[in-house]
């Protein structure tokens, strides 16, 4: 199969705005009608107002799916309460426990950096993993394969650069990769970050596939597998294994998201995202 097929059907084509306590409109009593349909005990009063009580609605149903129990409405939870084909490819609440224990940490750090990392969603519509090209990356990857970039530069200035940039974001990043893989099929692939963590794919030896179309095609196949690849990208750095142990997200974020982490407020993304979580297990225990 190759990599431009999709893995399988059962995957949710649904996209749809991220419901959360402080939701309101008519999307949040279509939410409530659902969860009252789907046995929400006690039963919701369908007024489009997002409170506590719809949340702890939705960690229930969530819990009783086996997906993750983090209280906030995407498409995965939504396909599930309309008994919509749910995706084989989703990560469960279950595979979060077995990557806390594979790296020594708390279930709730690993919840916050899948919350704020990969979004929730490790796959577009269409069933292909995000991705995001880096254009500079490509010009560096070409020379590592011992290719001149120069040519590729002024012919391709968006997917060869010494500059980021380039960005459309979406299926578009797709267009973009394949663009860049007529010119050189492993620097391309190289090039991309994939899936739910967005891993760069020139990582692939350090991280123990055979080669970058391994790890690729490993990405093709469930976000299962992109948390395995987290997984051995934190213990690849002591820093970040640490960091996330000791829940310093200031520490993470600078070492995982890079020098403008504190710009985008990924530390604060993760600190707020790990106390809520935090309460919510607590309050399954």
């Amino acid at each position: 199969m190759s990599l431009q097929q999709i893995h399988g059907t059962t995957f949710c084509p649904v996209k749809v705005k991220l419901l959360k306590v402080g939701s309101r409109g008519k999307e949040v009593v279509e939410l409530q009608h659902l969860l009252n349909s789907a046995g929400a005990n006690p039963k919701l009063d369908p007024d489009g107002k997002f409170g506590t009580g719809t949340e702890k609605a939705v960690v229930s149903f969530q819990r009783q799916k086996g997906l993750i129990a983090d209280g906030l409405v995407g498409s995965k939870t939504l396909c599930a309460l309309r008994n919509t084909d749910s995706v084989s490819k989703d990560i469960t609440q279950e595979d979060l426990v077995w990557a806390a224990k594979q790296l020594k940490c708390s279930v709730a750090a690993i919840m916050a950096v899948h919350e704020v990392e990969s979004r929730g969603e490790g796959f577009l519509a269409d069933g292909r993993p995000a991705i995001l090209y880096e254009r500079h990356i490509m010009r560096r990857q070409l020379v590592s394969h011992g290719v001149n970039p120069t040519q590729f530069i002024k012919k391709y200035p968006n997917l060869v650069n010494t500059k980021t940039g380039g960005y459309k974001g979406g299926t578009h990043e797709h267009d973009r990769l394949n663009e860049a893989r007529t010119i050189h099929d492993t620097a391309a692939l190289e090039s991309a970050s994939w899936g739910a963590y967005q891993i760069m794919g020139f990582h692939w030896k350090a991280l123990g596939y055979s080669s970058v179309q391994n790890y690729v095609t490993t990405m093709y196949e469930s976000e299962r597998r992109h948390l395995e690849a987290f997984v051995r990208f934190v213990r690849l750095d002591s820093r970040l294994l640490k960091a996330i142990q000791d829940t310093d997200f200031e520490t993470f974020a600078r070492y995982y998201n890079g020098p403008a982490y504190a710009q985008h407020g990924y530390h604060t993304r993760l600190a707020a995202a790990y106390r809520r979580n935090v309460d919510l297990l607590a309050t399954a225990a």
